[in-house]
Parts: C-alpha cells; sequence; structure tokens
C-alpha cells in the first residue's frame, strides 16, 4: 500500500510532539537552574542539578584548567539563550508540521517539500551536534564507562531524533514524491 503522508503518524509523533516536548522540558530545566544558580544555590541539591555542575559536566576539563569556580553572568545567559532556542525549534517544528498535515494532505509533493525544507537543516545540526560533542571529548571520546549522565543523555536524546530524520530522508514508511508520485500517474 502505498503511503498516503509524508509526515505519518510515527514521524509527526518524533518531530511535532516528542521533540517540542524535549526542547520545551530542557529549556524550563535551565530556567529553574539558572535562576536558582545566584540566589539559593546551597538548597540545591549535589548532584549534578545545579547549573555550575551541569556546566562542568558538558565536557572533560583538563588537570591544568580545571573549571571556574563560579560561572559568569554570561555563561548563565547563554545557557537560558540555548534553552530559548532549542525551545524554539521544538515550537516551529510543531506550528509547521501541524500545518503541512492539515493544509497540504491533498498536494503529498508540497508537502514532501516543506517536510522537506524543516527536516533538512535539523538532521545536519543532529550530526553537527553529535560529532561536536565527541571531539570535545578528546582522547576519552570512546571511554563510555567515564561519561557522565548528561552526557548519555545528550548522545542518546540526540539519536532519537537523529534516526528517525535520517530515516524519513531516506524515504522509510513515508510519501516520496519520486517513488510514489509515478505510481500515482499510472
Amino acid at each position: 500500500m502505498r503511503p498516503t503522508s509524508a509526515i505519518p503518524d510515527f514521524y509527526y509523533f518524533c518531530f511535532a510532539v516528542y521533540e517540542p516536548f524535549l526542547t520545551i522540558i530542557g529549556f524550563i530545566g535551565a530556567l529553574m537552574l539558572v535562576f536558582s544558580y545566584p540566589f539559593n544555590l546551597e538548597s540545591l541539591p549535589r548532584n549534578n542539578s545545579d547549573p555550575q555542575a551541569t556546566h562542568n559536566a558538558q565536557a572533560p576539563w583538563m588537570s591544568d584548567n580545571p573549571p571556574p569556580a563560579t560561572l559568569p553572568i554570561a555563561t548563565l545567559v547563554s545557557i537560558v539563550q540555548l534553552g530559548h532556542v532549542c525551545a524554539l525549534v521544538g515550537v516551529i517544528n510543531l506550528c509547521v508540521l501541524t500545518a503541512a498535515r492539515k493544509h497540504l494532505h491533498g498536494n503529498l509533493a508540497l508537502q514532501e517539500q516543506m517536510v522537506n525544507a524543516l527536516l533538512t537543516p535539523l538532521v545536519i545540526g543532529d550530526i553537527l551536534h553529535l560529532y561536536i560533542t565527541l571531539w570535545a571529548l578528546g582522547d576519552q571520546r570512546w571511554e563510555f564507562w567515564n561519561w557522565s549522565p548528561m552526557l548519555w543523555t545528550t548522545i542518546v536524546l540526540g539519536l532519537t531524533l537523529m534516526i528517525p530524520r535520517i530515516a524519513w530522508h531516506f524515504g522509510v514508511g513515508r510519501y516520496v514524491h519520486s517513488r510514489d508520485g509515478v505510481a500515482e500517474k499510472k
């Protein structure tokens, strides 16, 4: 049976529900961490739930260059801005994919082009994000047993979005005009 959508339910769930959920939760977490940092850091448990520990867990620190004793305000602002941009990308996914499903269901070739325009830069970003994360680990990149919970979360959640995006680009389980549009004309 020929697929009837360029964004079937599985892909819609991944990119219009799951990804916005992750990015909005991440943004809320960044806000909670950053706004609690200068004021009541002592009340936070010391199990990687404060911004200092989260920041320091992003990549290994060289013994001759330890992490800063306190995070500069510019770093805290960057954390919030990065969280905001990630949440914005998630909301854009939700809006664009919902509109493509609702308004372009009768024009699958155009629906595919619109979804492709959204997912192509995101899959490039997924690949670069994974590459940069592993690059930052230096010689420790393959020492999985030494990875922090933050690093594992970054890698695993990134792969849960990158793999479906790659599958979408390969046309797995979805309408592909160059393949399915030909069958339509016959």
